[in-house]
Parts: C-alpha cells; structure tokens; sequence
C-alpha cells in the first residue's frame, strides 16, 4: 500500500495546503519515504508558532501569507488540510488534484475500513466501534478527526486489521474513495463559516455514503439527510427512532427495545454510561455495525453498557458543595445541547454561548422557555441572543464575559442535589483555541 502511494506522488508537484497536525503528518510522511523530493507548504502562520526543525530542508517552500489559496493550479496534488476553507475560491480548475491522507489510503488499502461521520457523535460512535472491536480480539486501529492522522500509523497497520476513520466534513468535502461500512450518523447545522451554504456542508457529509464500498448506514430520522439523499440499496441500514422505515435492513426502537427488523437485540432500559437519547441513537449505529461482522451480540452489549463517555461529551466533573457538574464542551450545536439537558434531567444552571457561526439558537431558545431549568448564565457571542430570547421568561438570566464569571454564578446560583452544565451550543474559537481548552477551564474552575 506504502508503495503505491509512494509511486503515485513521487513525480508531482505537491503542495501541502495548512500545516496544522495533519499537514505536519503529510510532510512527515513524505520526507520518510521521500527525501528530495520539492515540496511547497501554503498557510497563514500564527503567532508563536515554531517549525526551526524544517530549516534544514532545502527542497521545501513556505508561501505564508494572505494569498496563500491563489496560484493552486500549478500543482499536480495539492494535499489540502482538514482545517482550510475553500468557499472563496472557484475550485473548478483544482478539484481533480485535490487529495488527502483518507483519499489516498483509501485508494489504496486492501484493509477492510469503517468510516464514521455526522455533525454529532462522530467521536464517540468511532470509539465505541473501536473498543467492541478491541474486546472481541480483532486487531483494530482508529485514526483520522479523533486526533491520529492516517499517515502517523500506515506503516503499522497489518493487512489483516480493520481501520476505524472518524471523517470530517472538511475532509469529506473532495473526497473521491470512501469505506466499507459508511456510517452517517446525522446532519445538522455547524460549520457554516467553512462553507458557502449549509448544502455544501450537508453535500459534503453525504459523499460518504454516496461513495461506500459496501454498506451503508443512515439515520432515517434526520430531516436534512432525508432531503438531500434517498439513493439506498438493498445492503444499507436504516436506522430510526421514530418508526421512518425506508429501508430493508433497519435498526429500530419499539417500547425502549431495539430491534434489527424483527430480531430483539438490545433492551435500552438497561443499566449503561451512555447516558440520553442521541447516545442511544450512536448505540443502534453500533449494533448495526455488530450485524454487518457478525459479532458476538452479547459481547457487544457488554461493552456498550460499560464505555464511558469521552472526555468533554456529558463528562461529570463532580460533586462540589451539593451540586453535581457535567462538561459538555463538544456540544458546539442547539440540538446537542437540547439532547444533553434532556439527558441530565436534574438540569438547574446552563452555561451556553460562544463563536457565532451563523446557526440559529432559535429551537434551543423555545426549548429553554420551557424547560425545568431555572439558571441560564450565557457568553459572547451567541450567549446575547439566547438572553434576548429568554428576557420575558421569569428565568435567572445572566450575560457574562467570561467562562470564571459565568462559573463563580453558576457556584453562587445553582440549588443544591441539582446540576449545572457547561453546554455552549456554539464553537469555542475567538475564545478559546477549541473545545478542549474551553472544557478543560471549566473542570479547572469548578474543581477549586
């Protein structure tokens, strides 16, 4: 597989388009197999940032600047970043030469491949495939948006293994291969500063499924997919909550039971850590997957009902002072958000807002007006308008500045035997560097 990557781009001109972890893993991998052949890197620096160790290389060129998206069609293979938008550029002339660590493995792998996206749930979904996999000894590795770029492992990966991939949107939008089992967990509003309309980011989600290889599973009761794509085989999943059977192979819910057609596979009244109704929604994705290897079912419930949630996905935090806190940093969408505070129930003080990315707070709004939570401490930017929303409501709501005011509030307000939640439905950037930072403060300031 190596080797035929390695024929396929060592006569090109390569551009590497944004040098954040995967570029750096891109030009890593390059070099390893590669040592002279020219290479030319193309992003904007941020302040303080270090790459002395490239000096020594005398076949690379930086173009770090404004206008570093202009003059792309001199390239044969521009390996375009996970992170870089392109909406304001005609891509016309580039597209057939834009490619990426998932284009090229797929292209190339003879392992069997399990790709994962949707605007939520994508982490812990890919996780939980991985760890069934792990405790039912099949030799197995999860790469990709989870945090491990494709090319830091290829040269470890057997031919015998299953490959998970956790796949972006943004490495979706010009993908041309996909995997063996494509998984489209759900589409909802997020990312719309990356792209030039929400059906470009929905187009873009969808090219998973559009390109599998083998099977494809959807969730049947997402609007957004329904509108945009009904092209199912008769190897593909549905999965749904609300009964929408499209397909002939479906995973559904009847009386907190799932089912695979007519087959009882999982009482979703059971004991687990996964807790809320969109986790549920994951673990049925999960269970189709168990169907397509063959897995043992048994085993696979085992393993769903003992998976911990991921960091900053509904993590508690703790218990300080008689009040339980979560950090639910990841939820960067209203639904999210929504499903989470259904999920706690206990709910007493939200802390919500963060970057304005142009999607619309108005369903999380009429969901808090109705709702048992009494506390709404809200940030900048989006945090203005939930408060605007919510000011004719006999709700505590605060405007704040800061994740420490909002905290020192939330500690000063929140009843005891009741929790606060840190669930921004927003993105984090301007404030912080992503949600993790934004998480990790949070657990910080409630710790002390």
């Amino acid at each position: 597989m190596i080797e035929k990557i390695i024929e396929e781009i060592k006569d090109k001109k390569i551009c590497i388009l944004g040098f954040g972890i995967e570029g750096k893993s891109t030009y890593n991998f390059i070099r390893k197999y590669l040592k002279n052949i020219p290479i030319e890197i193309r992003y904007i620096k941020e302040n303080g940032e270090e790459n002395s160790y490239l000096e020594n290389d005398n076949n690379l060129k930086f173009i770090i600047n404004e206008n570093y998206l202009e003059g792309l069609e001199e390239y044969d293979l521009i390996f375009k970043s996970p992170g870089i938008s392109l909406k304001d550029i005609d891509t016309k002339g580039i597209e057939e030469k834009l490619t990426s660590q998932y284009d090229l493995f797929l292209k190339n792998t003879a392992n069997y491949t399990i790709g994962i996206t949707g605007t939520k749930g994508k982490s812990t979904t890919s996780s939980l495939i991985h760890k069934i996999l792990e405790e039912q000894d099949r030799k197995i590795y999860l790469l990709g948006n989870i945090g491990t770029p494709i090319f830091d492992l290829i040269d470890t990966i057997e031919k015998d293994a299953i490959v998970v991939l956790e796949v972006s949107s943004h490495t979706l939008e010009f993908a041309k291969y996909s995997t063996n089992i494509a998984i489209l967990l759900n589409i909802f509003e997020e990312h719309l500063d990356h792209y030039k309309n929400f059906e470009g980011y929905a187009l873009a989600k969808i090219n998973l499924v559009k390109n599998k290889r083998d099977v494809a599973i959807f969730n049947l009761d997402n609007e957004n997919i329904n509108d945009l794509y009904d092209d199912y085989s008769n190897e593909d999943f549905g999965i749904t909550i609300n009964n929408n059977k499209k397909t002939n192979k479906t995973i559904s819910l009847k009386d907190n039971k799932i089912y695979y057609n007519d087959e009882f596979l999982y009482d979703a009244n059971q004991e687990r850590k996964l807790k809320g109704k969109h986790n549920l929604n994951n673990i049925m994705f999960v269970l189709a997957v168990s169907k397509i290897l063959n897995l043992d079912l048994q085993k696979t419930i085992e393993t769903i009902n003992s998976f911990n949630p991921l960091e900053h996905r509904l993590e508690y935090v703790g218990k300080f002072d008689g009040v339980e806190y979560y950090n639910d940093s990841i939820a960067t969408i209203p639904e999210a958000t929504i499903e989470s505070i259904n999920a706690l129930e206990k709910v007493n003080t939200l802390i919500v807002g963060g970057n304005d990315r142009g999607v619309d707070q108005t369903e999380l709004i009429k969901f808090l007006i109705n709702s048992e939570v009494e506390n709404v401490i809200c940030l900048p930017k989006t945090g203005e308008y939930i408060q605007e929303g919510l000011k004719e409501t006999n709700k505590n709501v605060k405007l704040v500045n800061s994740i420490e005011e909002a905290v020192a509030i939330a500690k000063a307000v929140t009843k005891k035997e009741t929790i606060c939640v840190l669930s921004p439905a927003a993105s984090s950037y301007g404030y912080f560097k992503n949600f993790k930072e934004r998480g990790n403060k949070f657990k910080e300031l409630v710790s002390n």
